[in-house]
């Protein structure tokens, strides 16, 4: 396969598993610039080929991988890809994104530096769009033009670790294949279930990983041999040079280099950020035992670094014995030490360990299966759910061993587990007796680990989010924070956290430079160490295109609302825009205490400014002039 120039291989590979059709198409120029890539590009795709009353579990709902126009290159944090569908666990827009995992210069056992985005793009495509469903397990290998659908009946059961392992022997030749692959919870449509990139990232949001499951797809598995070349190759080197020295020298780049995303632990229970006890408590001694401190003194081997990027973030750990024996593996992140640690009140550090092992083995996005164990054993506590439930678990506050059980039992949807593997949103539908009133998810996707009352602009976030509760695809979590300020897009440089005033037109802002994230696919941690400019002059070396900042905003607003108005295709109203109750409520100590956003007063704010109708949605005047007129048709019908 020949090389991509300017940011783009223009090719789409599309897949039928019902006929076992494989073909590739053209992707336009117009079409790449009017939504660059990643996710941007897939909901234009989805837009225009889903129908509302598919079943996100059906044939019908098309499983959409996708690269951006910077994937491929050396430009630091451009590892990325979005895997995008129709949310089993929500039913609304459902995108999940990940990194290019560990730098090919480190290893731990069985691992060899694999990277999925870059490699799909030196075999040629952009993206992939998957159709139908097989009878039977199949995978999807990829070598440059070479592209089959495979048996996998000899893989359907296996854990992610395993599978992985044998399809890079199996494929592998000079340089071992890059591989995506689901684990048994994929397999037993767990609402949930998460995608593996190789052993050490996942996408794990939305539940892509049962879109993958409901389809008998078990693998992809991608090889190619050529590369990516910049549009403005000397534009490009003094630009990468430029960004890797303001990396070097950003103070949180050297805090995520140290001890990785669990640094923050200590610093967020000062702010008022980490959850304890399902959101109900603001006081958690345990939290200095699960931190980036506990976790680099005792249990770290090495760090690694996603595929180009100068960060290195990401953190390799081992259990030298014990109840909790791991082996060397990718360690948890900040969101899983608070949902397997704070959530549960647990401070046992090699627990949580081996929780996100059990995790990745099976293959269950580490947020929303700890979430959703915690919200159970609120239940549990307040004798709504009893052991005669839980198949004789007892689901106490703390108890990581009951924690890790559960998660076995969520996987292969076994007793309890398979109540649970719903999600907390619809397991309380189901167990009622008041249980609604513990869940904490916004439009049935539970919420990450940092909490509205420390800072109020996440809680307008989450409740306008259009795949749910989301700290992702946007910046307003690090603005709010005071880690990085864009004053040159608009935004201020310092605001209140636990203040609701003036948060709206920073959302919308934060929204709109980091919506196009999701399409080009940077990292969002590099993103925090450069400007706005500076990401828009990533777009133009790569792409040639005379593309500025104020072109990366207005795209930025394109993408969201695309986005949210397919959310509101898909049954999303006003109503769904709101917070769950327990984090509704003033708690009486920590970082927080006495603090509840006024989410009525941002949200009204909200939908004056990004001019959404009383049903929520996107008045059609406002899709028109972003040039959304095909979705302002399916909005608001013929004008």
């Amino acid at each position: 396969m020949g090389n991509c120039e300017s940011g783009y291989a223009k090719r789409l590979l599309e897949v039928n598993l019902t006929e076992g059709k494989i073909e590739t198409t053209p992707l336009d120029d117009d079409l790449l610039k009017n939504y660059l890539g990643g996710g941007g590009l897939a909901a234009h795709l989805f837009l225009n080929k889903f129908s509302p009353e598919s079943d996100a579990l059906s044939e019908d709902n098309p499983l959409i991988i996708m690269t951006g126009p910077l994937v491929g290159t050396l430009l630091p944090g451009t590892s990325r890809f979005a895997v995008c569908a129709r949310s089993p666990q929500t039913g609304y827009w459902g995108i999940g994104t990940c990194g290019g995992n560990f730098g090919p210069e480190l290893k731990f056992a069985g691992y060899d530096g694999i990277y999925f985005g870059p490699e799909l793009k030196f075999a040629g495509y952009d993206g992939i769009f998957i159709e139908g469903k097989s009878d039977k397990p199949v995978y999807l290998l990829v070598e440059d033009d070479h592209v089959e659908i495979r048996d996998a009946a000899d893989l359907w059961g296996k854990p992610v670790y395993e599978v992985t392992d044998i399809l890079k022997e199996r494929h592998g030749g000079k340089r071992k294949p890059k591989v995506l692959v689901i684990g048994p919870g994929g397999e037993n449509l767990v609402r949930f279930a998460a995608i593996a990139n190789d052993k050490g990232h996942y996408i794990g949001r939305t539940g892509m990983g049962a879109v993958m499951g409901s389809k008998s797809l078990k693998a992809v598995v991608v090889s190619g041999t050529g590369k990516a070349l910049p549009a403005l190759p000397e534009e490009y080197k003094a630009l990468r040079e430029s960004l890797l020295e303001k990396i070097k020298e950003s103070q949180f780049a050297q805090l995520m280099r140290s001890m990785g995303t669990a640094v923050s632990m200590d610093s967020g229970m000062m702010m008022g950020d980490v959850p304890i006890r399902n959101w109900t408590k603001g006081e958690f001694d345990g939290s200095a035992n699960i931190g980036g401190p506990t976790m680099t003194e005792q249990y770290l081997t090495k760090v690694h670094a996603c595929y180009a990027c100068p960060i290195a973030c990401k953190r390799v750990v081992k259990v030298e014995g014990g109840p909790f024996k791991t082996d060397e593996g990718p360690g948890p992140e900040y969101e899983t030490c608070s949902t397997f640690g704070t959530f549960m009140e647990n401070d046992n550090f090699e627990g949580i360990i081996k929780a996100n092992e059990t995790c990745n083995q099976y293959g269950v996005d580490t947020i929303s299966c700890g979430s959703t164990i915690a919200f159970a054993m609120q239940c549990f506590d307040q004798g709504i759910l009893t052991t005669a439930d839980t198949d004789g678990i007892e689901l106490n506050w703390g108890n990581i061993e009951s924690a890790i059980k559960m998660v076995e039992k969520i996987a292969r949807r076994e007793g309890i587990g398979n109540l649970l593997a719903e999600g907390s949103a619809k397991a309380a539908q189901k167990i009622g007796k008041g249980s609604e009133q513990y869940v904490v998810a916004v439009k049935g996707l539970e919420l990450p680990a940092h909490d509205p009352r420390g800072f109020h602009g996440m809680g307008l976030e989450y409740a306008v989010g259009y795949r749910g509760a989301c700290h992702l695809q946007h910046m307003s979590l690090t603005i709010e924070q005071g880690v990085t300020a864009y004053e040159d897009a608009g935004l201020k440089e310092d605001y209140d956290g636990q203040s609701s005033d003036g948060k709206a037109d920073m959302v919308i802002l934060s929204q709109n430079i980091g919506a196009p994230a999701t399409s080009a696919c940077l990292c969002i941690f590099v993103y925090n160490c450069i400007s706005v400019k500076d990401f828009a002059d990533m777009i133009h070396v790569v792409t040639g295109w005379d593309f500025s900042q104020d072109d990366l905003i207005k795209m930025g607003e394109k993408i969201w609302l695309l986005m949210r108005g397919i959310t509101n295709l898909l049954g999303s109203r006003a109503g769904d825009d709101t917070l769950p109750p327990n984090v509704m409520k003033p708690l009486e100590a920590g970082g927080n205490v006495g603090s509840v956003p006024d989410i009525e007063k941002m949200l009204q704010e909200f939908y004056e400014l990004r001019s959404l109708d009383a049903n929520g949605w996107p008045r059609r005047e406002v899709l028109e002039k972003a040039g959304l007129a095909d979705l302002a048709q399916k909005l608001h019908g013929a004008a």
